[in-house]
């Protein structure tokens, strides 16, 4: 491998990580300060919006985030001129989607907090929640655009300050309210959200401009000032290819993903729970066990972002042995990677837990879900890879997979073990999805099929 091939996985991984390493800290940071400003209980209340959170943005950007990626990437590869067209088309349909979201979420927020969160204080937050998805919807797709030209610095950035943003936000509001007396509520925590969300969105418009300029600029030197009306047509059929299919798959997964937050709570209940103890297990679990174990996925989600370009270009230019150098690489690094944090997680949880969240629960957590480690952040790679190769069906059945496994424990192990029952589903599922991805991987490496084109 080149230094030229090496550069864009390399510079790039290098800038989302290290923003991502920020973002992670003042994150980390911010969770352990609402875990004491709300409590348990309070940080339970607001883990539940998370389903409602992604499944909104699966239904509005993130298929179309990554189909614009690929996109971007691929007409790279056959030309020197990167398009906006495929993000004119992704914004032409993910904004409408979102818009409509927004609306359903904020005038029907009182039955879906009832029937669907189990939980009535969840209204008010659903609200404020729901104007955050068009601002995610539009800095999704510009990001997707950045992505696919290798350009990491506008997402990365984007990411730092709607992070910078967001805690800010809910330091102010807070250091206000108690100034007057008064307790704040779990809701500033959402509006920290949703103000991130928008002033990320802004930075990302402001950076698309002047690309806008030089596309502009560039098309009309390659003979390209305007594209055919078929090609547009045509393009938006590939765009949707892409995009429907990822879609699909992603509301489908976070539909089961929902259930699976919801039911935790009902289920510890049966167990022997009051309402306030399954929630603030819940809680403890979610908002501070969980983001402490994917703390160290910044390295590995960054390489995952960045891999799905390359892949996709080097096997539209039919360079499977780059393909397959990336990919050992990728396994080699990511699963060294997971076996140490296992190991600090292991011996340090029990440690992290009591000094950091005040939580013996914690650490209980922490400990446990060490073990998933070396697979957790392995599968975020492979992931990525079986993407870039346009295994996309295979993704979405394997994680399907997972989740039944996940399910089946919430639904028969924690009415019976407690809140030790869903660990031992996310210790099985996640194994079984690691094996899967590399079962799938191998079989495709070893014996690749026709190439497209």
């Amino acid at each position: 491998m080149t230094a030229k091939q090496h550069h864009p996985l390399i510079v790039g991984t290098f800038i989302l990580t290290a923003t991502g390493i920020v973002s992670r800290l003042i994150g980390f940071v911010y969770r352990i300060w609402l875990s004491r400003l709300f409590g348990e209980e309070g940080m339970g209340i607001y883990q539940l919006l998370s389903p409602v959170l992604s499944l909104s943005f699966s239904l509005t950007a993130a298929g179309y985030q990554t189909a614009i990626s690929k996109l971007v990437a691929e007409q790279s590869a056959a030309r020197k001129t990167p398009s906006l067209a495929p993000l004119a088309l992704g914004l032409s349909i993910s904004l409408p989607l979102s818009i409509l979201c927004n609306m359903v979420l904020f005038f029907f927020a009182d039955p879906i907090s009832v029937y669907l969160l189990r939980e009535a204080r969840t209204a008010p937050m659903l609200r404020i929640l729901s104007f955050s998805v068009p601002f995610s919807a539009v800095h999704s797709c510009i990001n997707g655009y950045f992505y696919g030209i290798k350009k990491a610095g506008i997402p990365a950035g984007a990411q730092l300050l709607e992070q910078t943003a967001r805690v800010g936000c809910v330091y102010i509001v807070s250091a206000w309210a108690l100034s007057m007396g008064r307790v704040p509520s779990v809701s500033v925590a959402v509006l920290g959200l949703t103000v991130g969300e928008l002033v990320s969105m802004l930075l990302t418009i402001a950076a698309i401009c002047p690309q806008k300029k030089r596309s502009l600029q560039a098309a009309s030197q390659e003979g390209l000032r305007k594209f055919p009306a078929l090609s547009s047509h045509a393009l938006y059929g590939r765009l949707l290819s892409m995009a429907l299919p990822l879609t699909a798959n992603r509301i489908v997964l976070n539909f089961l993903q929902s259930i699976e937050s919801v039911s935790i709570p009902s289920q510890l209940k049966l167990y022997g729970y009051d309402g306030a103890t399954a929630l603030s297990v819940y809680g403890v679990l979610t908002g501070m066990a969980m983001p402490f174990i994917f703390f160290p996925n910044a390295l590995t989600s960054s390489v995952a972002v960045l891999l799905l370009p390359i892949i996709s270009e080097n096997y539209a230019l039919g360079n499977m042995e780059m393909v397959r150098k990336t990919t050992l690489r990728t396994v080699k690094y990511c699963a060294l990677m997971g076996f140490c944090c296992m190991c600090a997680f292991v011996f340090l949880g029990k440690w992290a837990g009591n000094t950091l969240f005040h939580s013996p629960l914690a650490g209980y957590f922490i400990t446990t879900l060490g073990f998933i480690c070396p697979f957790l952040y392995l599968d975020t790679t492979l992931s990525s890879i079986l993407q870039g190769l346009g295994l996309a069906g295979h993704i979405f059945s394997m994680n399907v997979v997972c989740l039944l496994i996940r399910l089946g424990f919430i639904f028969i192990a924690v009415p019976r073990f407690g809140i030790s029952g869903y660990l031992w589903g996310i210790l099985t599922g996640q194994l079984t999805l690691g094996l899967l991805y590399l079962g799938c991987l191998y079989r495709f490496l070893t014996k690749p099929p026709r190439l497209p084109g």
